[in-house]
């Protein structure tokens, strides 16, 4: 992440083994940090709050990505990739067969380390000694808002989970039970509520880009507040992070002029962007660890890109990638037309036919690839690590286009701001106003947000999932609506 490197905080557990008839001897440790003697001052404060923000990388690093995996499960793409057993998890959640033994772990563990994480130096900060105390509320908010975050996208892909408030020990481990999503949802409310009341209105980009603010705070408790069905507390909020339909907002957002401007991937912390997943090429990312946290390079990058690819042609030359999370034919006939479709959607089919690029048809192959992440020469990393696991394109969590049209939909579709909010969207692409209503809506949200990991949820909170997802292979059926409890098997 960029304020940042952000690196990774080991939390170092010490187990002593002793004999039944010896006495252990106890020795103060030197070079070490424990739980007991860490976050002693601001420094290590900070670093274990790097710790709890890392868990940001899931949304689009490491194979097991949010992006790739919602993408997949939607009626907009199919897994793709080199075939199908490539990557059980990815190819099991699109069709429908996924279980307990092919989920991939890392959704579950990743985002537990991170309440783990959070839960800790909400223990330790009161005794941490600082000399600004509102430094240490903004350390507080961020750490609670970062546990919402992972908590609601807990409960929206697995729905019963435990609610974990303190760190777990040998005496408590044992006691943890499932919570209600009723509970789950509260705590997240609470903790985003507590959290905005003490977070910066805005950050400097040039050293603390990515840090959350008070209004992506607010933008994603308005998120939570619609998956609630709560549309009139959700209106609210999100009318704070929108401000005025088209302008700039109190915080400063806007939707840039240019639609293709989101997917450069020098241009991050832009207006348009209210909170997003930060990459590096700098952290020499390896196989070796690749995915274990410690990397920091957008895998979504190379996983979207066409095998072997090569330019014959005017064909844009691009890095060669894996070919997952394709469209389908249904999506681009509904996208044709749309002013975003160069920007979204690659058309190696036609490129292909007229004789401008080669490539090595992949799994479930459309040739139609998602062009807002496709890999770019100009990102190939120039140190040292692999060449594919080190692309620095940021990644949107959530978007100002994305929260206009939450709100509309919030306010019952209907209305002249709803109106407004819908009209921004379209105006900014040159697309004349259409009547508002929530059909309106969800074909804006489909076209504008389009392979960013978001229209699964969308079909399922709707109600819609199983009518576009019914006629996948093993069918939809309403039985993949959460993800199962990942069973490990020895």
């Amino acid at each position: 992440m960029k304020i940042l490197n952000f690196y990774t905080v080991a939390l170092i557990s010490i187990f002593t083994f002793t004999a039944c008839n010896k006495d252990y001897l106890e020795v103060e440790p030197k070079g070490q940090f424990l739980s007991e003697n860490y976050y002693a001052d601001q420094t290590q404060a900070f670093s274990a709050l790097v710790g709890v923000y890392d868990v940001l990388r899931k949304n689009s690093g490491g194979f097991e990505n949010i992006v790739a995996m919602m993408n997949a499960g939607s009626d907009d793409h199919v897994a793709g990739g080199g075939g199908s057993s490539d990557g059980a998890g990815i190819q099991g959640f699109s069709n429908f067969t996924i279980d307990q033994t092919i989920i991939p772990g890392s959704f579950w563990n990743d985002h537990y380390q991170g309440i783990f994480r959070a839960n800790t130096l909400l223990l330790k900060l009161p005794d941490t000694q600082m000399n600004d105390e509102t430094l240490r509320a903004r350390f507080e908010a961020e750490t609670k808002a970062l546990r919402a975050l992972y908590y609601f996208n807990l409960v929206r892909m697995f729905r019963n989970i435990p609610l974990i408030l303190e760190p777990l020990t040998s005496n408590n481990m044992f006691n943890v039970t499932q919570a209600t999503p009723e509970n789950v949802y509260a705590q997240i409310e609470k903790d985003l509520n507590e959290a905005i009341a003490a977070l910066p209105v805005t950050v400097p980009v040039a050293t603390e880009g990515g840090r959350l603010t008070k209004g992506a705070a607010q933008a994603i408790l308005g998120k939570v507040l619609l998956y609630q069905n709560k549309g009139t507390q959700a209106a609210s909020v999100l009318a704070e992070v929108n401000g005025t339909p088209g302008g700039t907002s109190q915080y400063g957002y806007k939707l840039l002029a240019n639609f293709a401007d989101l997917w450069v991937t020098s241009n991050k912390f832009n207006p348009e962007y209210i909170l997003e997943c930060t990459h590096s090429s700098a952290g020499n990312s390896d196989w070796g660890w690749w995915g274990s946290g410690r990397d920091e390079g957008n895998t979504l990058n190379v996983m979207v890109g066409p095998r072997s690819y090569s330019v014959t042609g005017n064909a844009p030359d691009l890095p060669s990638g894996w070919s997952f999370n394709v469209f389908t034919q249904d999506f681009y006939d509904f996208m044709k037309g749309d002013p975003r479709f160069d920007a979204t959607v690659f058309d190696l089919k036609a490129l292909e036919s007229n004789g401008e690029a080669k490539y090595v048809a992949g799994y479930q192959n459309t040739g139609y690839f998602l062009n807002k992440f496709l890999p770019r020469r100009a990102d190939v990393r120039t140190g040292g690590g692999a060449l594919e696991l080190n692309y620095k394109q940021n990644t949107p969590i959530i978007r100002l286009a994305d929260t206009y049209l939450m709100e509309a939909e919030a306010l019952g579709a209907t209305g002249v701001r709803a109106q407004a909010l819908l009209d921004a969207v379209r105006s900014r692409v040159g697309l004349p106003s259409v009547p508002v209503s929530l059909a309106a809506i969800k074909d804006e949200r489909r076209r504008e947000l389009a392979g960013e990991g978001h229209r699964f949820f969308d079909l399922v909170r709707w109600g819609d999932a199983a009518a576009k997802l019914g006629s996948r292979e093993d069918s939809w059926q309403g039985k993949t609506r959460f993800f199962q409890f990942y069973q490990r098997v020895e």
